[in-house]
């Protein structure tokens, strides 16, 4: 079983930047790929960016594309997302998902993942 909790969210202007967090129990966090959504209101939950088990590889949704960065330090079992250049339409609840069973590739349809995080509020104001 593993347990993904989400930090980092809160209101931040047009322009602005936030560092969301995902730390993540289980000894086998490195084998993982992680991905991050987000659900806008009245919206489908959707894909936002991925990264592979080493870092190596990262894919990106259109919409935030050169704006919005994944990471991973495995020593720490913690993925990160930082959102630089924010914009109102990026205002959502943001989650944290694990792919924790074989094969461990990145992907970017919500079953894909094994195991998601309660999700973190990101409010961007105009």
């Amino acid at each position: 079983q593993v347990q993904l909790v989400e930090s980092g969210g809160g209101l931040v202007q047009a322009g602005g930047s936030l560092r969301l967090s995902c730390a993540a129990s289980g000894r086998t966090f490195s084998n993982y790929a992680m991905g991050w959504f987000r659900q806008a209101p009245g919206k489908e939950r959707e894909f936002v960016a991925a990264i592979n088990w080493s870092g190596s590889s990262t894919y990106y949704a259109d919409s935030v594309k050169g704006r919005f960065t994944i990471s991973r330090d495995n020593a720490k079992n913690t993925v990160f997302l930082q959102m630089n250049s924010l914009r109102p339409e990026d205002t959502a609840v943001y989650y944290c998902a694990a792919k924790g069973s074989l094969p461990f590739i990145v992907g970017r349809a919500e079953n894909h993942y094994d195991y998601w995080g309660q999700g973190t509020q990101v409010t961007v104001s105009s």
